[in-house]
């Protein structure tokens, strides 16, 4: 990484941010600030009344003034439901610095612009002033968020001419579905001035039916079910089917979270995001009580898994970074996941976005969908039966073609694989689990390159 780069990123932890916006009047309320050479921007866009989103824009060191092709942009959609972007989408993953405070070799700024959003309303820095305005759709998430581009067109000039990735891990690709066709939607409507580059679902929880019946067979095939743990998980699992089924979202949520409870239960406590990892159920602060549950535990594991290796993530975020930003309301205490919007989305949580992802293919929009090999929650054999699913009148011809093999650097061996055609791709990400960035990020790395067309590929 450029060392120029690494010695500003480090200072800039030092900078206090200079006013940039204000309120503007016609449009969502906006407070804008950044560091003084503009290589970083951050603020609040009050996308309802009372309802206030927080973004961090990185300008990428290796963006030139005159680019042989489009500089891209990403903005980062982090699950949960409840997570926060800004600290682990940022800090544990593709950020230009790490928990530590220091350089990350691979980061995703070497290839793209990036912005990080505590999306919805309510996670992470972003707040509300009643929890009544908590988002309860995906829809709802994706209006706000649509809300949040028309007001950064004017706060980052370099939107207007950016193409923008939206990329997203878990949950949030229930996030990118339903923002990426609103986005497409008010741009073919011309009341958005931003190119729509493609949407990337990484290990996202796009069909709740396929990844639920995915549980048994891939347990099953990595020994952490025997046949007896089987056949009750398949019972179960079909259960999760029929109410999803007959509209009976809350119920299935339900059911999943016993199916949850059941797997940790038969398998030895499996990890459901690397099931290669060891179990996640040592002590620490976060840990939920025994009657939690299964799926708020579940949520809990996220969390202590993103933070880990005893990295101190609310420790930086309460502290050194919330004194850089300057702007985070004193009394806000930043929480790595919120339960309360988990709970506020609970009968949205099983609903599919399937049909969201056919609209955007049928617009031309550029779909990646990219997978962990050792994921369980959102598996890649579930992945691969809700894209089966997709009416996209070029399906067929995708699923006929052969996968292409991919390296990373000077390292031998397959790191995955790769199946394109037209607007439709499918990367196989091998050794990585629920959170490719962290466990391969080599591969990642290229990935996104290839993803956004990136001059720096």
């Amino acid at each position: 990484m450029d060392r120029s780069f690494s010695l500003l990123a480090l200072l800039s932890l030092l900078v206090v941010g200079i006013s940039l916006g204000s309120l503007r009047s016609g449009s969502a309320a906006t407070t804008t600030t950044g560091t003084p050479d503009g290589s970083e921007l951050w603020g609040y866009v009050e996308v309802r009344p009372k309802a206030h989103l927080f973004w961090w824009y990185y300008k990428s060191p290796q963006r030139t003034s005159t680019p042989t092709k489009p500089w891209p942009t990403v903005l980062w959609l982090q699950g949960g439901p409840g997570a926060s972007g800004v600290g682990f989408g940022n800090f544990q993953e593709i950020g230009p610095l790490d928990v530590n405070l220091q350089p990350r070799n691979s980061t995703w700024l070497q290839k793209a612009d990036l912005i990080f959003v505590d999306n919805p309303v309510g996670v992470g820095y972003s707040y509300v002033e009643d929890d009544s305005l908590l988002v309860t759709t995906d829809w709802q998430q994706a209006e706000d968020a649509t809300t949040l581009l028309k007001a950064l067109v004017k706060e980052v000039p370099t939107l207007q001419s950016s193409p923008l990735f939206l990329v997203a891990e878990s949950y949030g690709g229930k996030y990118a579905a339903t923002l990426g066709a609103s986005v497409a939607r008010a741009a073919r409507a011309g009341e958005l001035n931003i190119t729509l580059g493609g949407v990337a679902l990484g290990d996202s929880w796009i069909s709740p039916e396929d990844f639920t019946l995915s549980y048994t067979p891939l347990l099953l095939s990595v020994s952490r079910l025997d046949d007896n743990a089987a056949d009750e998980a398949n019972k179960m699992a079909e259960t999760v089917k029929e109410q999803i089924a007959v509209g009976n979202f809350s119920d299935a949520e339900g059911s999943w979270s016993d199916l949850l409870g059941f797997i940790g239960t038969r398998s030895g406590d499996v990890d459901v995001y690397n099931f290669l990892d060891g179990s996640l159920d040592q002590a620490t602060a976060e840990t939920p009580a025994a009657s939690s549950p299964s799926t708020v535990k579940a949520m809990m594991k996220y969390s202590r898994y993103l933070s880990g290796k005893q990295e101190d993530l609310p420790g930086i975020m309460n502290g050194v970074i919330k004194e850089k930003l300057k702007i985070i309301p004193k009394n806000l205490k930043w929480q790595g996941l919120n339960v309360a919007v988990y709970n506020a989305l609970v009968n949205d949580i099983m609903k599919p976005r399937i049909e969201e992802i056919d609209e955007l293919l049928s617009y031309g929009v550029n779909v990646t969908v990219y997978n962990g090999q050792l994921d369980i929650i959102c598996s890649t054999i579930g992945a691969e039966a809700w894209v089966q699913k997709l009416k996209w009148d070029g399906l067929k011809t995708f699923l006929s073609l052969p996968r292409q093999t991919l390296h990373c650097g000077s390292s031998e061996g397959t790191k995955a694989f790769v199946r394109s055609y037209n607007n439709l791709h499918f990367y196989w990400i091998l050794g990585a689990g629920h959170y490719v960035p962290i466990d391969q990020p080599c591969i990642a790395l290229s990935m996104i390159g290839n993803i956004t067309q990136s001059p720096a590929s």
